[in-house]
């Protein structure tokens, strides 16, 4: 097995599950990768070798606080490329609920 960061692939597993929570965000290749690429600069990456390692490392990362941490930065990452698209969408006021929130919490 290849040296895989298993951070990369969390956070593109919720990218794609947050993304539908926010209809107007544009998605676009560039824009996605924006996000992605914001969320990761402000994660710790994971490597790992094995693939016992990925598994042990994708339980860990599945716990309540890595998994809040995760989605903070994903939705800040949506929240900044909103405001001002590099592809040249038009931005959009950032009013959306994080889906996994309690009613009344803002994002």
């Amino acid at each position: 097995m290849a040296v895989t960061n298993v951070t990369m692939e969390v956070v593109h597993r919720e990218y794609t599950s947050l993304r539908d929570a926010f209809p107007k965000f544009c998605g676009c290749d560039i824009c996605r990768g924006d996000v992605l690429v914001f969320a990761l600069n402000r994660l710790s990456p994971h490597y790992v070798s094995t693939r016992q390692g990925e598994i042990l490392t994708g339980l860990n990362l599945q716990s309540d606080q890595e998994k809040a941490k995760l989605d903070v930065a994903l939705l800040e990452g949506f929240r900044k490329v909103a405001i001002a698209p590099r592809c040249g969408a038009i931005s959009w006021r950032w009013e959306a609920r994080c889906p996994r929130c309690p009613p009344g919490v803002r994002a």
